[in-house]
């Protein structure tokens, strides 16, 4: 799924992985182990993130609640990325569980547009799996409309993380 960016306002609440001190890193990358534990045991990013920040091919938005860590997005962008040129793409992006989920995935999804801004770029895009409607429908909220479908399957025969309920963006190219 994708959309045209526009110059917009930057929601606050949120960071980028990269501003932090290295001793911080470690402790971010902890904090988002245990927003994907949440969603799925054993699901955990952190080599992804250290390689987007390593390779300099983007940055993670961290979405914070107080000293939270709510949710966070590993989004490439720029020539030379799985992006390319003048886009971002979130390649993986969650939000905690709970009854709070909603807000904080629309909250995730208005940081990665204020980064995609803040960039220069003119296009985000995001996959998502329809087995977590919830999360396809705040990404056309939003307005991401669909630029081609896909098919996953599992061995075992088992929904993962695809099911309700859960907020995840992840990679469907």
């Amino acid at each position: 799924m994708s959309k045209p960016i526009a110059p917009g306002t930057s929601p606050g609440s949120w960071s980028r992985y990269a501003e932090l001190p290295e001793r911080e890193q470690a402790v971010c990358l902890r904090a988002c182990r245990t927003v994907t534990e949440s969603l799925y045991p054993g699901l955990d990013v952190e080599r992804e993130i250290r390689a987007v920040h390593a390779q300099t091919l983007g940055d993670t938005v961290l979405l914070w609640e107080g000293q939270e860590l709510v949710g966070f997005a590993v989004c490439h962008y720029g020539p030379g990325t799985e992006a390319g040129q003048g886009k971002c793409y979130i390649k993986f992006g969650a939000v905690s569980s709970g009854p709070a989920a909603e807000t904080r995935f629309s909250r995730l999804l208005d940081a990665c547009e204020a980064l995609t801004t803040a960039r220069g770029l003119m296009h985000l895009e995001a996959g998502v799996n329809l087995g977590r409607e919830e999360a396809y429908r705040t990404l056309r909220t939003h307005g991401f409309r669909t630029d081609f479908q896909g098919v996953t399957m599992h061995q075992p025969n088992e929904s993962g993380y695809h099911c309700p309920g859960v907020y995840v963006i992840d990679d469907w190219r």
